[in-house]
């Protein structure tokens, strides 16, 4: 077998190559302190002897729940090395039914938690007779008999290695690349979860597939902010700098999600990374923060700042034709710019950032013009977990805006019509995927993979074409589209992604079309902004008259895409929403209207507001003005 396709061999070649890089970067007291490949090595390997020393057994689950940091990539590593399966969670599992039917459904006999986590399991383990034992990566007072340090299993681990190195190392070998190394669970907001099957050598194809289209040399430094368990971060982020040499910052972890976000800012400047991976709704709160730095420094810089940034897109144009033609004539000026404000923004990400790779849902082009713009570009990839998950990226040296990118070499593409036939180039259809990078399939759930994994072909559930420049271009999921009454299909996310961004006024923004007559918009307001608007005109959402003008404003906001607007044209016209429901409470993970990566989940949007949604087409619903927006404006500051 040819060496690094599984996980420990992977491992293993880069502490042979690079033992000295520093691996892992995590905040100790005042300061970021390192641990090298060599050091990370020996932790792993106790780990691994430690799981081994209690019985772990290859095809063993066992959960991992924990924030980002250096002991998620130790446990991991000493699970895959005993033969094991690791069952990644999300720490933003809160209802305890999900964690328990995810921990159930894999069978995991052994979970490691964080201490800020540990309280979900404790409160559901009495009903999961798998579970023998909960590895504690932080002390407890008072642990029971069930329970276990994670330092006390390195011990353990110590021992059995002081005995004997050999039957350590035999159970490492003894992997092979078709096992199994995670059972990644799907979101699970529409029905059960799906628990995804990736085995050693998706997780080595993908890497591989990754660094031949982007090599990245030893001395990259990635802040990780993306959960680790997200399979972007979990492949783009840990094993690629594995691969390559490079070093992983984690965010320092505050006492609560909020001051653990709040720490970002700082970190950054502390870890200097050379790049980091994004998804739009972490890349649309490092645009706000720009622009209330800018805001703050007064009208005159925020002016200089709106003719900078419209110089450097005339300039960039759409990355694929940057500086080119008559696009030459700005590059002086967008140089002065870079020295005068540009400059000092990239300071403010530590000073050495290149560039984001952005993946998860799809990124809206204005924001993909603006980081490129202040010279950190937000290259646009795709992939899903299923594909281990990387199927496509821009990269510095080949990309184009608006697109998710090329083809990973190593892996195909085609792009299929409703009967399975490929379509030429251009047409729009099915994304279809195959490479060593493909799933095994979907854990105990052999219908869910035959529908899956078709002739060995992934089929995505996305929609998209290839465009005359070999960029894969994604329009969105299949069961998100709005179906016209003549069964004419269009993708949403364009527009609400567009709404969005451009709108200070709109928060969020889901459209609904199942073969109506038009289509309509669920829209959050965006509060503070809109009690601000209405307070410098003297007005007040109390009265009919200050109702009035919020939802003319808001009217407005999407009259702009249509003729005689200032972005007339941007959209077909009747995709855009006739009829608009205000709604008084965003779409958010607790009330999962949002999923784990962020995306609205419609089904459930749809259902919760069915009322709401059918009043938009009658007679007096159409008309924005109508009694039910009204009492929602009226409540505006009950609801901050």
């Amino acid at each position: 077998m040819t060496p690094e396709r599984t996980l420990p061999a992977l491992f293993e070649a880069s502490v042979k190559r690079f033992p000295n890089n520093t691996l892992l970067l995590e905040k100790r007291g005042d300061a970021y302190l390192g641990l090298s490949f060599q050091e990370v090595s020996s932790i792993v390997h106790e780990c691994a002897a430690g799981l081994m020393a209690l019985g772990v057994r290859k095809g063993d689950r066992i959960g991992l729940i924990s924030e980002g940091r250096n002991d998620w990539l130790i446990a991991e590593l000493a699970i895959v090395y005993t033969g094991a399966i690791n069952v990644p969670l999300s720490v933003k599992i809160e209802e305890l039914s999900e964690l328990k039917f995810r921990l159930a459904h894999s069978g995991c006999r052994m979970v490691i938690v964080s201490g800020a986590q540990a309280h979900k399991v404790y409160a559901i383990k009495h009903d999961l007779p798998d579970l023998e034992l909960v590895i504690l990566l932080d002390p407890r007072e008072m642990p029971d008999s069930e329970e276990l340090l994670f330092s006390d299993v390195r011990a353990k681990g110590r021992i059995l290695l002081a005995e004997t190195t050999e039957r350590f190392d035999e159970r490492w070998r003894a992997v092979r690349e078709s096992d199994p190394a995670n059972i990644c669970y799907t979101s699970g907001t529409t029905a059960d979860p799906k628990g995804i099957i990736l085995s050693h050598r998706n997780y080595t194809a993908n890497v591989e597939q990754a660094l031949s289209l982007l090599p990245l040399p030893e001395d990259s430094c990635l802040f990780l902010i993306l959960p680790w368990d997200h399979s972007f971060g979990h492949t783009a982020g840990l094993y690629t700098m594995v691969k390559c040499g490079g070093s992983v910052a984690s965010v320092q972890l505050g006492k609560t999600p909020m001051e653990t976000l709040r720490n970002i800012p700082t970190n950054l400047r502390e870890t200097r990374p050379t790049f980091l991976l994004s998804v739009p709704a972490l890349a649309k709160n490092f645009r706000k923060n720009i622009e209330k730095g800018i805001h703050e420094k007064g009208t005159k810089v925020e002016a200089l700042f709106a003719r900078a940034l419209r110089a450097a897109y005339a300039y960039n144009g759409n990355g694929w034709d940057r500086g080119k033609g008559m696009r030459a004539v700005w590059k002086p000026l967008v140089a002065l710019y870079n020295v005068l404000l540009f400059s000092k923004i990239r300071a403010s990400f530590g000073g050495r950032l290149e560039y984001f790779i952005g993946g998860g849902a799809l990124l809206d082009i204005e924001l993909q013009r603006f980081f490129y713009a202040v010279g950190i570009p937000m290259y646009q990839g795709y992939g899903l977990t299923e594909a281990a998950p990387i199927i496509s990226a821009n990269i510095p040296r080949r990309h184009k805006l608006g697109t998710s990118g090329n083809i990973l070499p190593g892996v195909t593409v085609k792009i299929v019509g409703e009967h399975g036939e490929e379509l030429e180039r251009g047409r729009q259809g099915e994304i279809v995927v195959r490479g060593e990078n493909v799933m095994v399939g979907y854990w105990m759930n052999e219908h869910a993979t035959q529908e899956a994994l078709r002739d060995g072909w992934l089929h995505t559930g996305d929609l998209g074409f290839v465009d005359e420049d070999d960029f894969l271009c994604v329009l969105g999921r299949a069961k998100s589209l709005l179906i016209g009454h003549d069964g004419e299909k269009f993708s949403p996310e364009g527009i609400e992604e567009t709404l969005v961004a451009h709108s200070p006024y709109i928060e969020q923004a889901m459209l609904h079309n199942s073969q109506d007559p038009y289509t309509v918009a669920l829209l959050v307001p965006s509060k503070e902004p809109l009690l601000r608007w209405l307070r410098g005109r003297g007005l007040s959402c109390h009265t009919p008259e200050g109702q009035e003008a919020v939802l003319k404003l808001l009217q407005s906001q999407i009259n702009g895409y249509r003729p005689g607007g200032d972005q007339e044209g941007l959209f077909p016209e009747r995709w855009l929403p006739s009829a608009v429901a205000v709604l008084g409470e965003a779409f958010t993970e607790q009330n999962r209207m949002l999923n784990s990566t962020l995306k609205m989940v419609r089904g459930k949007i749809t259902e919760f507001y069915r009322n709401r949604i059918d009043y938009l087409y009658t007679p007096e619903g159409k008309d924005i003005l109508n009694h039910q927006n009204r009492m929602i404006i009226k409540r505006l500051e009950e609801q901050l």
